[in-house]
């Protein structure tokens, strides 16, 4: 096979890139640390009768600090929040840093365009992937990534199970969590997300929108040009679920548009 030149090639990351792989993979052990501790405090005001909807903000700390606790448990919660602070130190300036790695990265740049994809989840793509020439079409992107069913058939049946969770554990579960803002923006995503969650789980509907999200941002990455996800177009079997809209001949010539909320 190696005399004729046919033996398959492994794909190596560049080692010039391991250093923002690392910075990554760091902010992410953080956040989800943060994430425990959060938790933690909002489990702690459950049991005190506070139930407070939506998302960690200042206005539901501020209730948590207000609660009447006593003994080691106020002990407890005083803990939490010190960490919570530190916590929140630290990654604030892995944040800045890994804005700006994005930034200075045309095809990251190119790919924030997407509504809920900011610049962890499109750093992290990019570097992933790396040449996305290697890819001759989008559903062996994919299977790259582990976002299709593992397969066990035998004979005449043919069964289909979870997802295979191959290859690269951070941008799987980057693209899962960019999937719940991702769908608001593209009605045939949103009506099968809402379609999965009623008839499966959340969970699964998530990593369906995950799978198209990934597949998406690999033809952005092909054509070099922006999806554009109002409107309806016919397309063939294998293309992006939206039309491709050009913004120039190469990938600097990029417009940027803003969206504010929900982008990783």
């Amino acid at each position: 096979m190696l005399v004729a030149d046919r033996f398959p090639a492994i794909w190596q990351p560049p080692a010039e890139n391991e250093q923002l792989r690392q910075l990554l993979l760091h902010r992410s052990r953080l956040v989800r640390l943060r994430t425990r501790v959060t938790n933690q405090l909002d489990g702690m005001a459950k049991n005190e009768g506070l139930l407070i909807p939506g998302g960690w903000s200042g206005k539901r700390r501020k209730a948590i600090e207000a609660l009447p606790l006593p003994g080691w448990y106020s002990e407890r919660r005083k803990d939490l929040l010190g960490l919570l602070d530190r916590l929140e130190e630290r990654i604030a300036p892995l944040n800045k840093a890994v804005s700006q790695a994005a930034a200075n990265n045309a095809e990251a740049c190119l790919l924030m365009t997407h509504p809920g994809v900011g610049p962890v989840v499109s750093l992290a793509y990019v570097l992933t992937i790396g040449n996305w020439q290697r890819f001759p079409r989008g559903k062996q992107v994919g299977s790259y990534l582990g976002l299709i069913p593992a397969e066990e058939s035998s004979g005449d049946k043919r069964r289909l199970g979870h997802i295979s969770k191959q290859g690269n554990t951070l941008l799987r579960w980057l693209l899962v969590e960019a999937a719940s803002t991702a769908q608001r923006y593209d009605a045939s995503w949103h009506r099968q997300y809402v379609r999965l969650s009623m008839n499966k789980h959340h969970g699964v509907a998530k990593v369906a929108i995950a799978h198209k999200l990934a597949v998406r941002l690999y033809w952005m990455l092909r054509s070099g040009k922006i999806i554009s996800t109002s409107g309806s177009a016919v397309r063939k079997r294998g293309s992006p679920s939206a039309p491709l809209v050009a913004v120039g001949d190469r990938l600097n010539d990029w417009t940027p548009r803003l969206f504010p909320r929900g982008r990783v």
